[in-house]
């Protein structure tokens, strides 16, 4: 687990924190599509993430699902922290997007290593500052983007997070994820190459340009 764990957090962590993540953290591997977190839960520990990708949720009272940002290599999640600090429950969904592993740190130790090691702190506190950037990037693009650019966004986003410019997602999956209906989601897939942009297959998107 250590070298694993100096591969992905080496360049932020010291070797004294790093040992200790090793001593208290439990690894858990993760399949492309599990659910890790679920609206309600309680969190008593917060996600490091050694490899893969995870997509961030949340949910509409109608049931709807909304993509916030995803979670990649060297990364955690803001709102488990939120959570982990405050007791509360969770108010996002997290679903892995590719196969991967990460470390769960109890919140214990969360509390204790903000005091403890001055790189835990900084890497609490960016962590923070880059979630709410992409949180607010995720607004900006509802409020400002038409649909068809929202799309090509999203395609392009994915495709650099799981490192393929092949998107083997269904086009009701992306309407799931858009807060939109597949029809219109196929309907753009199939403006997008006729653009030039994308190419269509099968069971695949193929992103053109990133």
């Amino acid at each position: 687990m250590k070298e694993i764990l100096i591969q992905a957090y080496g360049y932020i962590f010291e070797e004294a924190l790093i040992e200790e993540i090793a001593k208290v953290a439990v690894y858990r591997d993760f399949k492309s599509d599990d659910f890790l977190i679920e609206i309600g839960d309680y969190i008593k520990s917060m996600p490091l993430l050694l490899e893969g990708a995870i997509k961030i949720l949340r949910e509409d009272d109608n049931g709807d699902e909304l993509l916030l940002y995803f979670l990649e290599r060297g990364d955690t999640c803001a709102m488990t922290l939120t959570c982990c600090m405050g007791k509360s429950k969770s108010k996002i969904r997290a679903i892995a997007e590719t196969d991967g592993s990460l470390l769960m740190i109890p919140v214990e130790k969360m509390e204790e290593w903000l005091t403890k090691y001055k790189t835990w702190r900084n890497f609490v506190f960016d962590s923070y500052n880059v979630r709410l950037n992409e949180m607010l990037e995720a607004i900006d693009t509802l409020a400002f983007m038409n649909l068809d650019e929202r799309l090509y966004k999203y395609l392009t986003d994915k495709a650099k997070v799981i490192g393929n410019t092949e998107i083997n997602n269904t086009h009701q999956e992306i309407a799931y994820e858009m807060h939109t209906s597949r029809v219109v989601v196929s309907r753009l897939l199939k403006a997008l190459e006729i653009k030039g942009k994308i190419k269509l297959h099968r069971n695949k998107i193929e992103i053109l340009h990133i």
